[in-house]
């Protein structure tokens, strides 16, 4: 079952004052979610992304194409109340409290008493919001504001979250406890959808991706039939090595930089196999510091399909 499929999707905008012309902001988009998992929809600033995630919460209409969501057309009542969305640039009354806002969201849900309240603190504990909860959001920092943002869009425990950007101003710290609010979204079966141009995110956390640029879909896949992930080489570190330990390897290294007084990162080919470099540099007085695969990551394949 599809969670999200959207067909042919367009939207051109009018631009310019005397004589307006159009500009197609997202170009015959066509893509599928399933349901159940993160798909990362990734693209450069300006590549059509927030405008797709508008289209599909209808806060602007396509101009051609169609989209549906859960199985059904795009506006369903009975959609909308399965689905939660975080804007790239949440707005709320800053006057309220976190737990105001939240409180307040909760009762358009029909949510009441009790089960509001233990709702929006369960929420505002999950995204890391503590005793600031009784603070005015106007004394919130943009990365608090995201995490309020992001529990307003779980409210309603939906089948289907819309992020756009979700870490965006986000601490490493908050960053990591995104990442580990998707993986349990997604292991509770909600299907998870979000844009962001921060790809090391969406290497670690989608099984899919689609890649935008221009308003158009540049490639769209699992990533591992997108990204190639077949060693080219290894990346050897090593320390308390000597200068004649190293050159004695020969042509069985292909690059060597020095990172300290002893300690060197080797880059080594594919074949001879690393243990047989490791063993002779062991044998030489060096210690292993670490020995990973070279590979072409995400951001290789994102930089390639941008610019090509």
């Amino acid at each position: 079952m599809h969670a999200l499929v959207t067909h042919e999707l367009t939207k051109d905008y009018a631009v310019g004052f005397w004589r307006a012309r159009q500009r197609r902001a997202l170009d015959g988009l066509t893509l599928d979610v399933e349901a159940g998992e993160v798909f990362g929809f990734l693209g450069p600033n300006g590549a059509g992304k927030t405008t797709t995630l508008k289209l599909l919460m209808q806060l602007v209409f396509p101009s051609s194409g169609t989209a549906e969501m859960l199985g059904r057309p795009l506006g369903d009542l009975s959609v909308k109340r399965r689905i939660g969305y975080l804007p790239e640039n949440p707005y709320f009354y800053d006057y309220l409290t976190a737990e105001e806002l939240l409180t307040y969201f909760a009762g358009l849900f029909n949510l009441r008493g009790a089960d509001r309240r233990a709702r929006v603190s369960r929420l505002l504990d999950e995204v890391g919001i503590g005793g600031e909860r009784r603070l005015q959001l106007r004394k919130f920092s943009k990365g608090m504001l995201q995490r309020v943002g992001i529990a307003q869009a779980l409210l309603n425990e939906p089948d289907l979250v819309i992020f756009d950007e979700p870490m965006s101003g986000l601490d490493p710290l908050g960053r990591r406890d995104v990442r580990s609010l998707i993986l349990r979204l997604r292991d509770r079966g909600c299907t998870v959808f979000f844009s962001s141009h921060v790809l090391s995110d969406a290497e670690a956390l989608c099984s899919r991706v689609a890649i935008l640029a221009k308003g158009r879909l540049r490639a769209s896949g699992r990533l591992t039939d997108m990204v190639p992930f077949r060693a080219s080489g290894w990346e050897l570190v090593v320390a308390g090595v000597s200068d004649a330990a190293i050159a004695a390897l020969g042509s069985r290294l292909r690059h060597a930089v020095r990172i300290g007084e002893d300690r060197f990162t080797l880059d080594l080919p594919l074949d001879p196999p690393p243990e047989r470099v490791v063993g002779e540099l062991t044998a030489a007085g060096a210690h292993l510091v670490s020995l990973n695969p070279i590979r072409q990551t995400l951001e290789d394949f994102f930089v390639e399909q941008v610019t090509s």
